[in-house]
C-alpha cells in the first residue's frame, strides 16, 4: 500500500543554501509523522521542466512551496504547469512572499488549494493531520487562507475565499532542533535562529511588523550549538534579525562559543552596532580570529534618510564601534548600504559610500531598496515617488531623488565594488590607487566608466584576467607609477594563489633562480621559515610555496611608505599552508637581500 506523502518544496538561490523553514515544519510535526513528509530542494538555476519532472516522479499526495522574493517568479510558473500534469494534487503555499496578500494570490491562481500565513509550524502540523486523519475541517485550522464555499470575498467576486483566524506567535522553546541528521547538510550553509521578531521599526523591513522579540532558552541554544561544534560544521549563520537586541542573550551565546571553540566553526551574526556595549566588544576582541563574523546594516549616513526609515544612528559612534571591533583584526565585518531610500540622492549616496568605505570592512555591500509587500515602505512608496518592479524582487527603479539612469550607474559601481573590493583579491592595490582620485567612490565610478568603454560589462573578464584589466585602468589614471603597481599586482596575486603560470606583469626571476634554489635547499636541511614542511625535499617545497622579489615595500599598510622604492630588493616567501581565517591570505615572510646572500655564502 502506498504511504501518504506530503512534499515540502523549496527553490533556493544557490545549492549551498538550505531552507530551514521546511526542516522546521518537518521537525515540529513530530517523529511519528516523519515518514509522511518528504523534502525536495531545488535552485533557481534548475530548469523548470526538470523540477516538474522530479516532482512528478516523487508522486506526492499534497505539495507545499516555500515562497520568497528570490523564488516567487519560478514558483508561479511551477504551480500552473504542475496543475496541468497532476490536476488532482492539492497545492499549498507558505512563506513571507505570500503571507501579506494571500487572498489576491488565491484569486489569481485558481489551481491553488490554500496558503499558510505567518509562522507555519503549528499550522502545518494541523494541516498534515487533516490530510492523514481527516479529523477536522480546513476552516477550523488557524493561519490559513483557503477556498471555502458559502463565504464570499470582500468585493463579492465569484471566487469564495476564507481567511481563518490568525495563529498565536510560536514559543521558541517548543521548536525542535532541525539538524539531527547533519549529513543532509553536507557542504551547505547551516542556518540557526535563537530569536524571532525585532524591536526596531525599519520601514523597508518585514521584521518591523513583528516587534515581539521571542528568545530561545540559552540552555537549549547552548546544547544545539555544541552539536555544531562537535560535528565541526564550517559555518553557522544566525538568522536572528538583530542578534544583540537583548544583551544577556547575546553575551551568553558569544561567551559559550568562545569557551567551546573547536578551532574550525565560524558563526555569523547580524547586529546593530549602535547598541553594542563595552562588555560585548571586549568579548569579541578576545575571540579566535575567524570564530565570528558580523553583518551591520548602516544603509545610509544621511540624517534625513535615517529618520525617514525609522532608524536611529550616530555615524561617529558607529565608526568608533567598528574601529574598536576591528582593532585586534580577528572579526570579519560586513557593512551594508541601501540605494533608493527616501531623501538620498546620487551625491548623498556617494557620501554615504565614502564614509562607510573609510571604516574598511572586509565586505561592503551595495544593496538596492526592495519594496516588500506589507512593509511600511510599501505603504509610503507613493509618498516618496518610489517606483519599483512589479515582479520580485520589487527593486527600486527610480525615486524622487534618484533617476533610473543614476540607479543603473550605481549598479555598475556595485559590480566594481564586488569584483575589486569584496573579492579581497586587491587589498594592497586599492589603497594606493585611491590616491589617484578625489574619493573612493570616484575611483569605482572611473572603473565603471573603463568597463563600459571596453565592453567588459557585456563580456565579463575571468577572475585571473581582472588583474590585467585593472592594470590597463591604472595606465590610464596613474600610469606614472606603473612600476609600483606591477609589484602590487604581483604581491596581491601570489598572496592568494600559487599561480601555475607566471603573470606578464611580474618581474622575471631568471637571475634569482640560484639564490631561491639555495634558500629552499637550506630549508630542507635546516628549516627556519618553513618548519611545517619537514620531510619535504627542496623541489617539493618550491612547488608548494612561492618566493618573489620586490623593490617596493608592497606589504606595508602605510601607503606613503609603500611608494618609496628601495635600493635593494627584498624576497617574500608565501606559505599557502597557513592562511588568515579572515581573508584567506597566505602567510608571508619578508627576507632582506642580505639574509638571502648569507644563505648563499653558507
Amino acid at each position: 500500500m502506498k504511504k501518504f506523502k506530503f512534499l515540502l518544496t523549496a527553490v533556493n538561490a544557490k545549492y549551498i543554501h538550505s531552507n530551514p523553514a521546511l526542516y522546521s515544519l518537518r521537525a515540529y510535526a513530530g517523529e511519528e509523522c516523519r515518514e509522511q513528509i518528504e523534502i525536495a530542494e531545488y535552485t533557481i538555476n534548475n530548469r523548470e521542466e526538470n523540477i516538474l519532472e522530479d516532482i512528478y516522479r516523487r508522486q506526492p499526495d499534497v505539495i507545499a512551496f516555500s515562497c520568497y522574493i528570490w523564488n516567487w517568479n519560478i514558483i508561479q510558473n511551477l504551480i500552473v504547469e504542475l496543475h496541468k500534469i497532476m490536476p488532482e494534487l492539492p497545492i499549498w503555499l507558505g512563506g513571507p512572499e505570500v503571507s501579506y496578500d494571500a487572498k489576491a494570490i488565491l484569486k489569481q491562481y485558481p489551481m491553488l488549494t490554500g496558503i499558510m500565513v505567518g509562522e507555519g509550524e503549528a499550522t502545518f502540523k494541523e494541516l498534515l493531520r487533516y490530510y492523514v486523519e481527516k479529523h477536522t475541517e480546513l476552516s477550523q485550522i488557524k493561519g490559513l487562507v483557503i477556498r471555502h464555499f458559502g463565504k464570499k470575498c470582500d468585493d463579492n467576486s465569484e471566487i469564495e475565499i476564507l481567511a481563518t483566524p490568525s495563529r498565536e506567535l510560536t514559543d521558541m522553546d517548543t521548536l525542535p532542533f532541525l539538524y539531527d541528521n547533519i549529513a543532509e547538510f553536507t557542504n551547505r550553509i547551516i542556518y540557526y535562529e535563537s530569536s524571532r521578531g525585532c524591536p526596531f521599526g525599519c520601514s523597508y523591513c518585514l521584521s518591523s511588523i513583528d516587534k515581539t522579540v521571542r528568545l530561545r532558552n540559552l540552555e537549549i541554544v547552548e546544547k544545539e550549538l555544541q552539536f555544531f561544534l562537535d560535528n565541526n560544521v564550517s559555518q553557522v549563520k544566525f538568522v536572528d534579525r538583530t542578534f544583540n537586541c537583548n544583551h544577556q542573550h547575546a553575551i551568553g551565546i558569544w561567551r559559550y562559543i568562545k569557551e567551546h571553540d573547536n578551532g574550525v566553526t565560524n558563526f555569523h551574526f547580524e547586529i546593530a552596532a549602535d547598541i553594542i556595549n563595552d562588555e560585548e566588544i571586549e568579548l569579541l576582541n578576545s575571540m579566535r580570529p575567524g570564530l565570528v563574523q558580523l553583518e551591520i546594516g548602516v544603509q545610509s549616513v544621511n540624517e534625513q534618510t535615517i529618520e525617514a526609515i525609522n532608524r536611529k544612528m550616530n555615524v561617529d559612534h558607529l565608526s568608533e564601534i567598528v574601529s574598536r571591533i576591528q582593532k585586534p583584526h580577528n572579526v570579519h565585518i560586513h557593512l551594508d548600504l541601501i540605494a533608493g531610500l527616501p531623501y538620498e540622492d546620487y551625491a548623498s549616496f556617494a557620501h554615504s559610500f565614502n564614509v562607510v568605505y573609510a571604516m574598511r570592512p572586509e565586505q561592503l555591500q551595495l544593496g538596492f531598496l526592495k519594496v516588500l509587500k506589507g512593509s511600511p515602505m510599501y505603504m509610503q512608496a507613493g509618498e516618496h515617488g518610489i517606483c519599483y518592479t512589479d515582479r520580485p524582487p520589487y527593486e527600486v527603479l527610480y525615486t524622487n531623488w534618484l533617476s533610473f539612469a543614476q540607479i543603473r550607474r550605481l549598479k555598475q559601481v556595485e559590480e566594481m565594488v564586488e569584483l575589486y573590493y569584496n573579492s579581497n583579491q586587491f587589498t594592497h592595490i586599492l589603497p594606493v590607487l585611491e590616491n589617484a582620485f578625489d574619493t573612493p567612490f570616484a575611483m569605482f565610478e572611473a572603473m565603471a566608466d573603463y568597463y563600459e568603454k571596453k565592453g567588459y560589462f557585456v563580456s565579463s573578464p575571468a577572475r585571473s584576467y581582472r588583474y590585467e584589466v585593472l592594470l590597463g585602468f591604472v595606465r590610464e589614471y596613474d600610469g606614472a607609477r606603473e612600476e609600483l603597481y606591477r609589484e602590487l599586482f604581483t604581491f596581491d596575486m601570489y598572496l592568494r594563489e600559487n599561480m601555475k603560470s607566471r603573470p606578464d606583469f611580474a618581474y622575471s626571476l631568471e637571475n634569482e633562480k640560484e639564490i631561491i634554489r639555495g634558500f629552499y635547499q637550506k630549508e630542507e636541511n635546516e628549516p627556519e621559515y618553513l618548519p611545517g614542511y619537514k620531510g619535504y625535499q627542496a623541489k617539493q617545497m618550491m612547488k608548494m610555496t612561492h618566493m618573489e622579489i620586490f623593490y617596493y615595500p608592497v606589504w606595508e599598510k602605510d601607503v606613503t611608505f609603500v611608494s618609496q622604492k628601495r635600493s635593494e630588493p627584498a624576497y617574500v616567501l608565501f606559505d599557502y599552508q597557513v592562511r588568515s581565517p579572515l581573508d584567506r591570505e597566505a602567510k608571508y615572510d619578508v627576507i632582506e637581500k642580505q639574509a638571502m646572500s648569507s644563505i648563499q655564502m653558507s
